[in-house]
């Protein structure tokens, strides 16, 4: 038995070896001839150092003040839209009134009722441009919440002054009738789509004008909308909703077109007659 003792020594530290590879734990190395060893790490050192707290208070600081922005712009717009929905009614009472010069109600006292609503809007716009006032240089970010129902508005003014005066109501003058200025002004794009909503009511207007017998009233309406409609060809509008509004106005235009041919083919005249009972007329009075 003595020739296997260096054998096994021999075989001792392989199996140290082998059990140390065969542990899945490599804190602890087992061993047949020794006892169990284990190692104690110290704590965990954490990878951000104390300097990297002070970011974490700048980060804090500037959502802080994000939340305060988003607040102070959130109650800003409700003020704004608290206003433009007072000139959205406003604008529905202009609008209603002169529904009834289609029905060829006498167009005057219609047009009187309506500018009594127009005194209400210039002191609606002049609270809107208070509200704005806090806010220099934010005209265009709040733009959107009073950009449509001035359209609407523009469109209602356009048509009032056409219904008076047969010609078109200029941005300055627009400018004037609603109290607005420099700082709080009118917008060019508001003011040509609002142009552009005008003359949608102007195919209906002439067919009910003709249908009254005021057959004169095609000729100038297809002037009128002739040299609108060659103003804006000067206009680079791209493809947007100005653009499709434009595109829209030589479809009202060819509406009033064809109502004027058809009272020239017939040949009616300013007073409902046509020109062959004109015609037959003359004879008789010169008997």
């Amino acid at each position: 038995m003595q020739y296997m003792k260096p054998a096994f020594r021999n075989v001792a530290p392989h199996c140290h070896v082998f059990s140390r590879s065969l542990n899945p734990n490599p804190l602890l190395l087992v061993s047949p001839f020794r006892r169990p060893e284990t190692f104690h790490l110290s704590a965990p050192v954490s990878c951000f150092s104390s300097s990297m707290a002070e970011p974490q208070s700048s980060l804090e600081k500037q959502f802080d003040s994000f939340r305060v922005q988003l607040e102070q712009s959130g109650t800003l717009r409700d003020r704004i839209r608290s206003v433009v929905s007072e000139i959205e009614s406003s604008t529905r009472l202009i609008y209603a009134t002169l529904l009834l010069v289609h029905q060829s109600r006498p167009t005057p006292g219609l047009l009187e009722k309506a500018k009594s609503q127009v005194s209400v809007l210039k002191e609606q716009y002049k609270e809107l441009a208070e509200v704005l006032g806090g806010s220099s240089g934010q005209y265009y970010r709040y733009h959107g919440d009073w950009k449509s129902e001035t359209q609407t508005v523009v469109s209602m003014l356009t048509f009032m002054h056409w219904l008076e005066t047969g010609s078109l109501l200029e941005h300055k003058e627009a400018e004037e009738k609603l109290g607005l200025g420099s700082d709080f002004g009118l917008d060019v794009e508001d003011y040509l789509i609002g142009v552009c909503f005008m003359s949608n009511e102007l195919p209906r207007y002439v067919v009910n004008q003709v249908t009254a017998g005021n057959y004169d009233c095609p000729k100038k309406v297809v002037k009128f909308l002739t040299d609108l409609h060659a103003a804006f060809r000067m206009l680079n509008l791209r493809n947007d909703f100005l653009r499709k509004k434009f595109d829209g106005m030589k479809y009202d235009l060819r509406k009033v077109e064809e109502v004027y041919y058809d009272v020239k083919i017939r040949g009616l005249t300013p007073n409902g007659e046509t020109i062959g009972d004109l015609e037959i007329k003359e004879p008789k009075d010169n008997l």
